[in-house]
């Protein structure tokens, strides 16, 4: 009788640790395509599963928040789905390259395509530039099923707490590159081009000598048979 009531126990509980982990990998999530640095510009990937085994997703909403404004959004044209970007005007004007921005991208809705059940989509984004003083970006989103249901995204997860139910993307920033980083590849392309620009100098000064070389020989032995026809005659 123990032995069953162990059995069955542990049964319960690999259960609910399958049910558990299966939400825990189920939620939308958002990876940038490469690195995401800070101040920079990168490309992310919204990955959106299909949770349900008898509804399949219809439209995926990502809000970008707006403390962290985004001078630049561009989605990915996605075969058999629809992209709006909606804008809203800032308060504060932004200056971008020397240019003044007046709006930002705030959302970002993909809809008419279909993410049918055990599936998931993948929908890119290009966006900058970064903001250089914060370590993370928080991206709510909520996802619609054919069959009305709404699932909202939205749920921030706080640090040393265990993840929510409905975490919202979350986007980790990398280290800003360093100012002089284009600079050295500059360097580095210059000195690829001054050694090509020496090797090629070297093979041609070689090729020359060579030449030469072979013209000293060849006079030389037209030298060499002119005085042994010279010497026949003589004799």
């Amino acid at each position: 009788m123990k032995t069953s009531r162990v059995s069955f126990a542990a049964a319960v509980a690999a259960g609910a640790v399958l049910v558990l982990s299966g939400t825990a990998f189920a939620h939308v999530s958002v990876q940038p395509i490469g690195e995401a640095a800070k101040g920079g510009y990168a490309t992310l990937n919204f990955k959106v599963p299909n949770e349900r085994d008898n509804a399949s997703t219809t439209q995926l909403e990502v809000n970008f928040p707006v403390d962290q404004p985004l001078t630049s959004v561009m989605p990915q044209e996605i075969p058999g789905w629809t992209s709006t970007v909606e804008k809203t005007k800032l308060d504060k004007p932004l200056t971008v390259h020397g240019k003044q921005v007046n709006e930002v991208v705030t959302k970002v809705t993909w809809s008419g395509g279909k993410i049918e059940p055990g599936k998931f989509q993948q929908f890119p984004v290009s966006v900058g530039k970064l903001p250089d003083n914060a370590d993370q970006m928080v991206f709510k989103a909520i996802q619609t099923y054919d069959n009305n249901e709404i699932v909202r995204w939205i749920e921030e997860t706080k640090a040393g707490a265990a993840e929510p139910q409905n975490p919202a993307p979350l986007l980790k920033l990398t280290a800003a590159k360093a100012a002089d980083d284009h600079h050295d590849d500059k360097n580095a392309a210059a000195a690829k081009d001054d050694k090509g620009h020496d090797e090629a100098a070297k093979s041609t000064s070689d090729t020359t000598a060579r030449a030469l070389g072979i013209a000293g020989i060849v006079i030389g032995l037209g030298g060499v048979a002119f005085g042994v026809a010279s010497r026949r005659r003589a004799s």
